[in-house]
């Protein structure tokens, strides 16, 4: 099962809207073929298995396949029928299904072939692998992430702002391949402004650019000097979302760029909104916001805030002058606070990762 992981991680970022799905096939306790889903539209990790090896697979092979095998049809045929017509007895599976319309259908069908059916097997991580996919399936709205990178004491920069670096290198490559799975990221014109970036996932000399969300309200990104988001190769890739009544003359000179500008409500809550309903329409699962604490903050207040990447750094301020990461809950008691649900923890040189659901107060009890 772990080799099916690696190879479903092959399809890293690429398959939108679909999950990613390894599968290995197994004979006489040797892996003689593997696949995965590359992209939404093209076979199933199955299928592309079963093609690699070449032949038909020897009497008592098994399959190893980290998400439940599709039962209906789609753009492709179900991978049932394909792994009964191949003739195999036996398949483990990772995780179920998430659509609870569909959940164990294709386990139960096998199973009433005659097929040996294990499930269960590495789950953990086998759903972990989508949880971006099994938020948009199960909840039918985009899954909206944070990342932040603080120091011990939770500050995101110096009184005067400087934030470069807290975190080492390892840690800022993680951040690369994390941008790499999203299908868009987004930040606040503040960042665009301060830091002018170039917002791709840049990993050894692979670029790649997902959808680029910028919020900015009036438009006071749109400067004599245009940043590199609303000029470079990637601009068509970038979209803006401002107030409902935009400067005109700014929003022509964004659009003549190439640049996607999207109006939405001019209320603070229904702005940050927003952002579910521009994903919705250009049928983006996930969002990645990097922006800075003002734009995090306003997204945890609203309640729009899904999932959540905290990156530490052995390093504090203890100054409480000092930028904190997330601010403006009043929190008296311990079920005020925020937490993470599912979480996984990762160590990247020095620096730590913890990630994870975020979980909101129920202000209830002490």
């Amino acid at each position: 099962m772990r080799r099916a992981l690696e190879a479903a991680r092959r399809g890293w970022g690429a398959t939108h809207p679909n999950p990613m799905v390894g599968a290995v096939i197994v004979e006489n306790g040797r892996v003689v073929a593997d696949g995965f889903h590359a992209r939404a539209g093209e076979p199933h990790a199955e299928i592309m298995a079963l093609k690699n090896l070449g032949r038909a697979p020897a009497p008592g092979a098994t399959l190893y396949v980290t998400l439940e095998p599709c039962s209906t049809t789609g753009r492709t045929p179900p991978c049932t029928e394909a792994i009964m017509r191949a003739g195999i007895k036996r398949v483990v599976v990772g995780a179920t299904d998430p659509n609870p319309q569909h959940a164990g259908r294709g386990l139960a069908i096998l199973r009433k072939a005659g097929v040996e059916v294990v499930e269960g097997v590495l789950a953990v991580e086998c759903a972990d692998l989508n949880f971006i996919f099994n938020h948009w399936i199960t909840q039918k709205t985009p899954l909206i992430a944070g990342k932040i990178a603080t120091t011990l004491d939770g500050r995101v920069a110096t009184r005067a702002g400087q934030s470069k670096w807290i975190t080492g290198t390892a840690a800022r490559r993680d951040a690369m391949r994390w941008r790499r799975l999203f299908p868009a990221i987004g930040v606040g014109a503040g960042t665009v402004l301060a830091d002018d970036p170039q917002l791709t996932s840049r990993i050894g000399k692979n670029v790649w650019c997902p959808m680029r969300l910028v919020f900015d309200r009036t438009l006071r990104t749109v400067t004599k000097k245009l940043p590199r988001v609303y000029t470079d190769e990637y601009r068509k890739d970038t979209a803006v979302l401002c107030g409902s009544r935009p400067d005109r003359q700014r929003e022509r000179q964004l659009t003549r760029q190439g640049v996607i500008v999207f109006p939405v409500s001019s209320k603070e809550d229904s702005w940050v909104k927003g952002l579910r309903e521009f994903c919705e329409s250009a049928k983006l699962p996930g969002v990645l916001i990097e922006g800075g604490p003002t734009l995090l903050s306003a997204f945890l207040a609203a309640g729009e805030l899904d999932y959540l990447f905290a990156y530490r750094a052995p390093k504090f301020f203890a100054d409480e002058s000092a930028i904190p990461a997330l601010s403006g809950a009043v929190g008296e008691r311990m079920n005020d606070a925020y937490s993470l649900a599912d979480v996984r923890h990762a160590v990247l040189g020095d620096d730590q990762l913890l990630r994870g659901r975020v979980v909101y107060p129920d202000g209830e009890g002490e």
